[in-house]
């Protein structure tokens, strides 16, 4: 199937009704004429897309027409004049200000100059990320006679570079990763490293799969949902597992202002792996739980799920001191699912092997 022209190829110039004007791409109708798309669901849009039908494989609705700080209020309209070529059939979509989508496909704008888009909906979860060929680089299996071997999780916040404990990796003769993709990898000495915050920064040449994004804004509030996603109890759960919690406390153990602490549930393996936002953003890396026993005979009661993690603030520091650049995103707007978000993890999520 043919894909789109790029935006880049065909321009075409956008009005809203009595305001904006924006550059988008493509039509077929004479030039200089316009077609007319009105909001009718009943709620502020903040975006509007009108891509030339069908928009291909890579489903990419092209760049959103709406001055960002002026949404397409309800019952009003944008006037959109293609570009000379582009044809007569769009598709058209709405983004609401709360997530919902109204979506309008192969509409015959020459024919027909408004369209109205109506009934809105909570959108499909995110198509999968296009499955590349992995990079020629041989694989480093686990060395089955290894005296000592410890486990934790690791997440991609570069190409080729995983986060993780500096616990995790500390004083192993030889680290290898298991890939999303399931092949081994071997990290390259040496790893950098920050003790104080209990952070590492490994290189894992030919490591797929894309970085996760770190929460830019707003800043994280007692009480916020979060999902954690990792490799617990390896040799017990031969899979990762995805839980979920709240943002307790904004200190660690001992006021440690540097973490968070926080209820969904961790276990040996953990470590290192990331803790996440309700919109798929990093906001921690998973460092450890209290030690249950040890309170128990000191206070006389157990403690229940009071884990703590390294804020993501910290641990964007530490990349940017390691001279990695991050990937940034603001969390706003409605909250995705869980199980949404343990998909946008597993792409970008190791289980770490340490050979002592």
């Amino acid at each position: 199937m043919p894909r789109s022209p790029s935006l880049a190829a065909l321009l075409l110039l956008a009005t809203a009704t009595g305001a904006t004007t924006a550059a988008l791409a493509q039509t077929g109708l004479p030039p200089g004429e316009t077609f007319h798309v009105m909001n009718r669901t009943g709620a502020d849009a903040r975006e509007l897309n009108a891509v030339r039908s069908p928009r291909g494989a890579g489903n990419d609705w092209g760049r959103n027409l709406l001055d960002p700080e002026r949404p397409l209020r309800p019952d009003r309209g944008f006037n959109i004049r293609p570009a000379e070529g582009a044809g007569c059939r769009f598709d058209l979509r709405l983004v609401l200000a709360d997530g919902r989508e109204s979506v309008l496909r192969d509409q015959d704008i020459c024919a027909d100059r408004e369209v109205e888009l109506q009934a809105a909906a909570r959108p499909a979860a995110p198509l999968p990320v296009p499955v590349q060929p992995p990079p020629q680089v041989k694989e480093q299996r686990p060395n089955p006679n290894a005296r000592r071997v410890a486990t934790g999780t690791g997440f991609l916040v570069a190409p080729d570079r995983v986060m993780t404990n500096h616990h995790v990796i500390d004083g192993c003769d030889r680290i290898v990763v298991r890939a999303p993709d399931n092949r081994w990898l071997g990290a390259v000495p040496p790893a950098r490293v920050d003790e104080a915050l209990d952070l590492a920064l490994l290189a894992v040449p030919g490591l797929p799969g894309p970085a996760l994004a770190f929460r830019s804004a707003p800043a994280v509030r007692r009480g916020e949902g979060v999902v954690v996603y990792g490799y617990p109890l390896a040799g017990i759960l031969s899979d990762s597992v995805l839980t979920r919690g709240e943002i307790n406390g904004l200190a660690g153990l001992a006021d440690n202002r540097s973490q968070f602490q926080v209820s969904a549930p961790v276990q040996p393996g953990n470590s290192g792996g990331p803790m996440l936002d309700m919109q798929g953003h990093v906001v921690g890396v998973v460092v450890s739980k209290l030690n249950a026993q040890r309170i128990a005979k000191a206070t006389g009661d157990i403690p229940q799920n009071i884990n703590f993690a390294v804020k993501g603030e910290a641990a964007l520091a530490f990349l940017q001191r390691a001279g990695v650049p991050p990937q940034l995103a603001e969390s706003r707007g409605a909250e995705r699912g869980a199980a949404d978000i343990g998909e946008v993890a597993a792409r970008s999520t190791v289980f770490i092997r340490c050979e002592k």
